[in-house]
């Protein structure tokens, strides 16, 4: 009856977008705030005595769809040890002309060594630049951490590390670890 007005009802989009307020970010100046599981630039975290948390397992690198990540990795011994493991990431680089930050590689970290923060400036003129290397990306150093090389602190073996070194010798969260390690039925 009416369908002479469809074409019409369309224009009542623009119509209505037409008088609606833009909202104006003033960016450089002013920043937004990201959602919380925003995927931003990498970074590589320590445990709580300073060792790095990367083992080396290259998974980061084979979970990547882009190709953007390549791990070098590295032994550790006695005198000079990076990460409480066999191995640590000895090479480290993040290609960022690459990277589609899908997060993926996160995933793939058997050690949660690898956590993206809500950095979203990245941008550069120059390709060298925009490839990041292990020291970019590790975490700064907190109060009380002792950077590596150096014996491990938080345990005599590395299962004090993975099965419960973020509790019982030092913790990171302030939380102490169950009094069993019995698994949940």
């Amino acid at each position: 009856m009416l369908e002479w007005l469809n074409p019409v009802k369309g224009f009542g989009v623009t119509f209505h977008a037409m008088f609606t307020k833009v909202p104006t970010v003033e960016y450089p100046e002013v920043k937004r705030p990201t959602a919380p599981r925003f995927h931003g630039r990498h970074q590589l975290n320590r445990w709580a005595d300073g060792l790095e948390k990367c083992i080396g397992c290259e998974l980061c690198a084979w979970a990547c769809p882009a190709d953007a990540i390549y791990v070098e990795a590295g032994d550790n011994t006695d005198d000079d040890r990076y990460s409480p493991g066999e191995r640590y990431g000895r090479v480290y680089q993040i290609n960022y002309l690459r990277c589609i930050l899908c997060g993926l590689c996160v995933e793939a970290c058997p050690t949660r060594a690898l956590t993206m923060t809500n950095e979203y400036e990245l941008a550069d003129d120059s390709r060298q630049s925009l490839i990041w290397t292990k020291e970019q990306l590790l975490a700064p150093l907190k109060e009380g951490m002792e950077p590596p090389p150096h014996p491990m602190r938080l345990g005599d073996s590395d299962q004090d590390y993975y099965a419960t070194g973020r509790g019982q010798h030092g913790s990171q969260d302030g939380q102490q670890p169950p009094e069993s390690t019995e698994a949940v039925r």
